[in-house]
């Protein structure tokens, strides 16, 4: 029997003769690289696709050349169809260049049940696009056409971040461990912990994940509140390999334990940023901290002890800047961390719109995320935009502010909660709404 036998397949009611090692090209998880080999007895495999749009994708299998490009969106949602690994689904993507002031609402994409949306994150990796709702995790693929929605073993879920295309993180801060999904299929989860103590092995909740192309990062807090740290675990095997920023509750000093809430890598510099706060009887304190995760030690420090604290905080790497809105005035500041380990003070972006009354919590439930050279800032049911323009006359560079998602006048725009981007799009989720708003450029 030849080692490459010819595969005959029946696409749409047209039949296609191809070698096995050509379907073999489509990957493990694709149905086509498992087909069985040709029996005079049996009738071709059949596939209910469209046989013009097949066709292009063989001849795409046998070249390595990408199609033209009117037809890659199609492509892409047939290749979808038919698994095949994120590698081949790069090739079928068109490239994508992130225009901030050409966003505009594009579509919206429902999720399965009634459960409030608590996450939202893209995979930079696979472009995948991943949601969680209650028990739930949906995640959409890089053309948004297709989707999957698995049950955890998670009551609730309040932070996913996908890590492949059938792999994501997921982890609650009220239920125990760093759980590995399936994306795909619901099947039980490799579950990850980090015990601070023997005795409670197996009890500690996640409050923030992050990684790094080598790493995956998770926050942990003790099942008593009392002791907490950010474990890193190789993203091969998923083993712990480092433990990062331990921390204790000594006495009545709950400051000096506070738990990280929010992680980014910051790839340009080699560290990891993480930030806490916390609201006592005393107001908000926190802080933001960058380690060195080569050598395991604390680079810097910022400490958040005045009136106005980080309500949210923001890395971004092509800026090289960390951004904050603070929680009493709302307003939008930052600092170069070039210059970190000489930090004195944030600097104030625009004019500021501090009031007299520092108690009424402007930027209490801001959302702020740095994508590309842009900042966002959700206010309450529209996004703040900071972008990067240069001024001739004074050589230099500033944060200019715009607005997106102003309704017209007299309509309601609900409360943003979550916002993430990914390729060409910026993806909101608002109160009590069970969907996604997909803007893209």
């Amino acid at each position: 029997m030849s080692t490459n036998p010819i595969i005959t397949l029946n696409i749409g009611g047209t039949l296609f003769h191809t070698t096995h090692q050509t379907l073999s090209l489509t990957g493990p998880t694709s149905p086509l690289s498992s087909l069985p080999l040709p029996s005079p007895s049996s009738p071709p495999p059949f596939f209910d696709r469209d046989p013009d749009l097949f066709s292009h994708l063989l001849s795409f299998l046998r070249s390595g050349l990408p199609p033209s490009p009117s037809l890659l969106p199609s492509l892409l949602a047939e290749a979808e169809f038919f698994s095949f690994p994120p590698p081949l689904l790069s090739k079928l993507s068109l490239p994508l260049h992130f225009n901030p002031f050409a966003l505009s609402p594009s579509l919206s994409l429902h999720l399965n049940g009634r459960d409030r949306i608590s996450s939202v994150s893209v995979s930079p990796s696979s472009s995948v696009l991943s949601v969680a709702h209650g028990c739930k995790v949906t995640t959409f693929t890089p053309s948004l056409l297709h989707k999957s929605t698995v049950l955890t073993p998670l009551p609730f879920i309040d932070v996913v971040l996908p890590l492949t295309s059938s792999l994501g993180a997921a982890g609650a801060k009220d239920f125990p461990g760093l759980h590995l999904v399936n994306l795909l299929e619901t099947s039980p989860p490799e579950v990850l912990h980090w015990a601070p103590h023997p005795s409670l092995a197996n009890s500690s909740t996640v409050l923030a994940i992050g990684y790094s192309p080598n790493l995956l990062f998770s926050s942990f807090e003790s099942c008593r509140r009392n002791s907490n740290a950010i474990v890193a675990f190789d993203l091969e095997k998923f083993e712990p390999v480092l433990e990062i920023g331990r921390k204790e509750i000594f006495a009545a000093e709950i400051d000096t334990a506070i738990p990280a809430t929010k992680l980014s890598w910051i790839n340009n510099l080699g560290l990891l940023m993480a930030a806490g706060s916390h609201a006592g009887p005393a107001g908000f304190s926190g802080y933001v901290k960058f380690f060195d995760t080569r050598a395991n030690r604390l680079a810097f420090e910022i400490e958040e002890k005045n009136s106005d604290c980080f309500a949210d905080v923001a890395a971004s790497d092509s800026l090289l800047s960390v951004f904050k809105v603070g929680v009493s005035s709302g307003d939008v500041y930052v600092t170069d961390l070039r210059k970190i380990e000489s930090f004195d003070n944030w600097t104030l972006i625009g004019e500021g719109r501090r009031s007299g009354d520092m108690k009424k919590k402007e930027g209490l439930g801001c959302k702020m995320e740095c994508y590309e050279k842009n900042v966002f800032v959700s206010r309450e049911g529209e996004v703040e935009m900071w972008s990067q323009a240069a001024m001739a006359e004074e050589e230099q560079k500033v944060m200019k502010r715009n607005f997106m998602g102003r309704g017209k006048e007299g309509e309601d725009k609900k409360k943003i909660t979550q916002l993430a981007f990914g390729g060409n799009r910026m993806i909101l989720a608002r109160k009590d709404e069970m969907c996604l708003e997909v803007w893209q450029s």
